[in-house]
Formats: structure tokens, C-alpha cells, sequence
């Protein structure tokens, strides 16, 4: 019990809101681009109603919110469109609603069956919608519940959206309208509020971008603004004027892409400008450790170059040296049988010693006589590796004759 109340007055709060925010909306001294011209989509199915398309205000200036067919909260019940009224020096935008009877939509004509005043496009009979096919784009074969009944307008024909104002329809609400006004009213439904958000964030649905015509000017159902049920604007209502304040606007998000895109274009560049530093960085980081890692490899080499080097002089000094102690070993033992021949080669050379001529005798000293010659020492025996033989002693002299000093 208690969850259904909540629910209930959720509801009537949600009711109330959008009710409110429809009939007060906004105000605007711009008055809104006059009305495109286009065909209307065929009804999707038997039980959807005609809401017709209108220029909307956003933050952006006006955008369009293409016509669609929709169902609507229950049997019985009529859409009233809204409209543009000048009111306290402003265009203020009065919401639409449902109801039993169709109330004062401004005198605008938006077409297909909503001329101005009333509505001409159908009315309900036992729960069933009657369809008027002169205004109503019907296909018979699936809804067989149509008529035809030629509308006249009771309006001057144009395309003007606003009531008042300069240029604005001059239309005031009848008694009867005035009475449907006062009757109990329902709030756009949930797929209306969707559509009309959806059109909003659509940038091609902008008056300053479209010029007045729109791509979408109408679908078949809400929310769908592709596919075969989207139907182009043939052409715009009048010639487009761009409100001031709209260039004005239009300047200063001009100014504020272009600021916003130097920003960017700033971080950019300061992001790529840090990248690099980090590469340059991690380059010379990594050349860093490249480089220790070549000294060190360098260092390890000319320190297993060193060892080998040491390793081969202390094997040759090695080699050497027992090549040495070998050849002295040779030398020493070819010297022992030489050194053991020596005293026999001597003995042998002191015979020939001997046999060397021997002095001669001795004669009186006279005053005049000559000594005779002395015999030559025999030489001694060089003592060398190898027994040399004994010299030859000098040939014998003929003894001279010994002169006697005249008398």
C-alpha cells in the first residue's frame, strides 16, 4: 500500500514538473524561424496520433523537433499543441497537452488536420480513432477505420510559428477553446520528453546549422531519427534570418572551440614535447648502460687477454728455461769425458818437452866471445774441451863455431 502511494505521488510530481516546464518553458526576445515545409510520414500502426513539429529553444539558440506520430496515454484523449506567444516584451513557449478537447495552440498552423483552430485530422468513436485521410497520411490495407473530410482553414495560410508579436498571428482563443483549456489536462508522455531531448543534442537539428530546413523533419515514431519512416524538410517556411545574438553566440562558441582547441593543442604538444624528453632520456640511459656494459666487457676481454698473455710468457719462460738446463745438461755431460782426457794428453806432451834441444855447455868467458844461443822453453799444453797435439819443438841449430880472439 504504502509503495503504491509513493509510486502515485512520484507520478503526479512528474506530471506536475513537466507540465509546469511546458506551459512556462523559457522566454526569448528572438521570435522563432517560420515553419519548414514537408510531408507527413504514414501512421505506423492503428492508435497513434498526429504531433505535429515546432522550433524549440536551446542553449544553442532554436532547433526543430521533427513531427511524429505517437500514442497517446489512453483512449479518448487529444493532442493540443504548443506555441510561441509574445507575452512582457519576451516569446515565452506554452507547452502542449493531452486532453478530452482540443484548446488555443496560437492560431499557428502546423498542417495535417491542425489548421490554426481545432483539429481536423480525426475524432474517437467507441475507443477507435477515426482517421481523415485528406489531411492523414493512412495506409487502408492495415487501418480500415478512415474517412475523408476536406478541412478549410479558417486561418490565413502561412508558415509563421508565434502568436503576437511583430509578424506574429493575431489569433485569439474562442469561448470553446477557452473551455478546453480549463478541463483536466495530461502531461506529454515519456517517449514525447525523449524525442524532444533527442532532437536537442542533435547538432543537424539546429536553425543556425540547417538554415530553416531541416534533414528530420518528421518520423514515424519518437526517438527515431533514421530509416525509412525520417522524412526531409522540401524546403524552409521563409528565408532565414540569423538573430543577432544567435551570431553572437555562434562567435563566442567559435571563440570557445578555437580556445579550446589551442589548449589542446598546447597539452599536445606539451605531452610530446615530455615524451621526447622521456625518450631522449631512456635513450641516453640505455646508451649509458651500453656503454658500461661495453667497458666492462672490454675490461673482462683485456683482462682474459692478460691472463692468456701471462699464462703463454710463463710457458715459454718455462720452456725456455728447461730448454736451457737441458743444453747445459748436454754441455756438462760432453765436458766430463774431456776434462778426464786432459792428465793423459799432458803426460804425453812433457816427453816432446823433453826431448827439446839442452842447453849448451857453458865455454870460458873470454872478453870477446859471444854466448851462445839459449835452447827455447818447450810451450805448455793448452788444456781445452779437446786434447790438442803437443807443438813441435823448433828445429835444432847447427852449433855455431866459436870464434878465438886474434893474438
Amino acid at each position: 500500500m504504502r509503495t503504491s502511494r509513493f509510486l502515485l505521488l512520484a507520478s503526479l510530481i512528474f506530471a506536475l514538473s513537466v507540465g509546469a516546464f511546458a506551459q512556462f518553458g523559457v522566454s526569448i526576445t528572438i521570435a522563432p524561424p517560420e515553419l519548414p515545409i514537408y510531408t507527413q510520414p504514414m501512421v505506423p500502426a492503428d492508435g497513434y496520433l498526429w504531433t505535429p513539429g515546432y522550433w524549440a529553444n536551446g542553449d544553442e539558440g532554436y532547433f526543430w523537433v521533427p513531427g511524429t506520430w505517437v500514442m497517446p496515454p489512453e483512449a479518448g484523449l487529444l493532442w493540443t499543441p504548443g506555441y510561441w506567444g509574445w507575452n512582457n516584451n519576451a516569446y515565452a513557449w506554452n507547452g502542449g497537452y493531452w486532453g478530452a478537447s482540443v484548446g488555443f495552440y496560437g492560431g499557428v498552423n502546423y498542417g495535417f488536420g491542425y489548421g490554426g483552430l481545432g483539429y481536423g485530422g480525426g475524432y474517437w468513436n467507441n475507443g477507435a480513432f477515426q482517421y481523415n485521410r485528406s489531411v492523414n497520411n493512412i495506409n487502408v490495407t492495415s487501418i480500415h477505420n478512415v474517412y475523408e473530410k476536406t478541412v478549410i482553414n479558417e486561418t490565413t495560410v502561412n508558415h509563421v510559428s508565434y502568436n503576437g508579436g511583430t509578424g506574429g498571428i493575431t489569433a485569439r482563443p474562442t469561448a470553446a477553446e477557452e473551455t478546453a483549456g480549463r478541463e483536466h489536462h495530461v502531461a506529454a508522455t515519456a517517449m514525447q520528453t525523449e524525442h524532444v531531448h533527442a532532437a536537442s543534442t542533435n547538432h543537424a537539428l539546429l536553425a543556425s546549422v540547417n538554415q530553416g530546413r531541416p534533414a528530420i523533419a518528421a518520423t514515424a515514431k519518437p526517438g527515431e531519427f533514421s530509416g525509412a519512416g525520417v522524412v526531409a524538410a522540401k524546403e524552409a517556411g521563409g528565408t532565414y534570418k540569423a538573430p543577432a545574438v544567435e551570431n553572437k553566440a555562434a562567435e563566442s562558441k567559435a571563440v570557445e572551440n578555437k580556445t579550446a582547441e589551442g589548449k589542446a593543442a598546447e597539452t599536445k604538444a606539451t605531452e610530446n614535447k615530455a615524451a621526447e624528453e622521456r625518450t631522449t632520456e631512456n635513450r641516453a640511459a640505455e646508451n649509458k648502460a651500453a656503454e658500461g656494459k661495453a667497458a666492462q666487457n672490454k675490461a673482462t676481454e683485456n683482462k682474459a687477454a692478460e691472463s692468456r698473455a701471462a699464462a703463454t710468457r710463463s710457458n715459454e719462460n718455462k720452456a725456455a728455461e728447461n730448454k736451457a738446463a737441458a743444453t747445459r745438461l748436454s754441455e756438462n755431460k760432453a765436458a766430463k769425458p774431456i776434462a778426464a782426457r786432459q792428465p793423459a794428453e799432458s803426460t804425453k806432451a812433457k816427453p816432446t818437452a823433453a826431448r827439446a834441444q839442452p842447453p849448451a855447455p857453458r865455454q870460458p868467458v873470454t872478453p870477446h866471445a859471444q854466448a851462445a844461443p839459449k835452447a827455447q822453453p818447450a810451450p805448455h799444453a793448452a788444456t781445452t774441451a779437446k786434447a790438442q797435439a803437443a807443438p813441435r819443438p823448433p828445429a835444432k841449430e847447427a852449433p855455431k863455431t866459436e870464434e878465438h880472439p886474434r893474438q
